[in-house]
């Protein structure tokens, strides 16, 4: 018998997988590899004290953004008592407000810091626009803040982080951000227009008077500003084409001067800048980039660096927005291939203009 057991050894020694003549723990690495949960998800919030932090953390914390994946939230914000105040109140909020994918949630005043190991970065602090105030000293302010923004997260951060630019200038303080981070590819930053995406989408569905989820593929190019240019060109309402049901005139006048003046029209109504409706879209721009549109193969628009394959005649080294699809696992793919009728195409160049000259001027100031 110990004959037969011995060879019964030495037989297994030689044919068994490796994994066990190695003398691993198969059931462990079973449950390390198939059954453990996914990691949490670390995001890391810039101006976070403001309003539009205050209606986003909830939404973080809640599993709109990521789903059913737990969440370590870190917020960055000024080094000044009060602000630091207001942070330990919101803390103090989110732990009461019965979240149970937040895992952790924390305040730093270091980027440094902050950034330590970040997944995800969604950026919102920046230098507003105050009365008098010249384009130029306006990008100084922001260049630097986003300079070293871009540092921390080339220092710190995870080399697969994603990162939103919601602070105005959106796309040129994403694109200064995106230089001095250059390990990061630059498909991992973004800035938001899904706002104004979703503002086209809900007054088109208002002037139609039919659901949202009934309008499709509308899609804002090139700049988060008043030169934006939202079309309808290739949406549609119910599966019929737009202007079938709303009238050309207006798509091309009122309908693009209402969506390109909405945010000043908003602070105008309530004395301070859109935050619920900004915080939304963070959460639908991150939620889709993430996890995949809830429809597959679904026209979103993202600003995303143009390298001049997109097919639009776009010149390369902008954060233009484009329309996309995003299937999930953090990637996006630029729709390519869309007809672009003149009235388009002139937009289209206007607001990339506006784009050229902002890079331009931001290289000025950075020598």
């Amino acid at each position: 018998m110990s004959c037969f057991v011995g060879l019964y050894d030495s037989f297994r020694a030689c044919f068994n997988p490796r994994s066990i003549k190695s003398g691993r723990d198969v059931n462990k690495a079973y449950y390390m590899d198939f059954v453990q949960p996914q990691k949490p998800i670390k995001v890391t919030i810039t101006g976070v004290a403001g309003q539009i932090g205050y209606a986003l953390l909830p939404m973080i914390a809640n599993g709109d953004m990521f789903g059913n994946r737990e969440v370590i939230i870190t917020g960055i914000d000024l080094n000044i008592e009060a602000v630091k105040q207001n942070m330990k109140g919101i803390m103090m909020e989110l732990e009461d407000g019965y979240y149970p994918l937040l895992k952790a949630v924390k305040f730093e005043t270091d980027p440094e810091i902050g950034f330590k190991g970040a997944d995800v970065a969604i950026l919102l602090g920046a230098f507003p626009r105050k009365q008098g105030m010249e384009r130029k000293d306006l990008m100084e302010k922001n260049i630097s803040i986003f300079k070293t923004m871009g540092t921390a997260i080339e220092n710190n951060a995870s080399k697969d982080i994603k990162i939103l630019v919601v602070g105005n200038p959106a796309n040129t303080n994403c694109l200064v951000c995106s230089k001095y981070a250059p390990s990061i590819p630059k498909k991992n930053f973004s800035a938001l227009t899904r706002l104004d995406h979703n503002r086209a989408k809900g007054q088109i569905s208002l002037k139609a008077g039919v659901q949202l989820n009934d309008v499709k593929d509308v899609i804002i190019w090139g700049n988060h500003s008043s030169t934006q240019y939202p079309d309808t060109t290739h949406a549609t309402i119910q599966g019929k084409p737009v202007d079938q049901l709303i009238s050309k005139s207006w798509l091309q006048k009122d309908f693009v001067s209402m969506i390109q003046t909405r945010g000043a029209a908003i602070i105008n109504a309530r004395k301070a800048s859109s935050a619920l409706s900004a915080a939304r879209a963070i959460t639908n721009h991150m939620h889709d980039w993430v996890c995949g549109t809830a429809i597959k193969g679904e026209v979103v628009s993202m600003a995303v660096y143009s390298d001049g394959t997109e097919g639009y005649n776009i010149k390369e080294g902008l954060m233009y927005s484009f329309p996309v699809t995003c299937p999930g696992n953090g990637t996006f793919e630029v729709k390519k291939g869309l007809p672009i009728d003149g009235f388009s195409a002139q937009k289209m160049k206007e607001t990339e203009q506006e784009l050229s000259e902002e890079r331009d001027l931001a290289n000025q100031i950075l020598g």
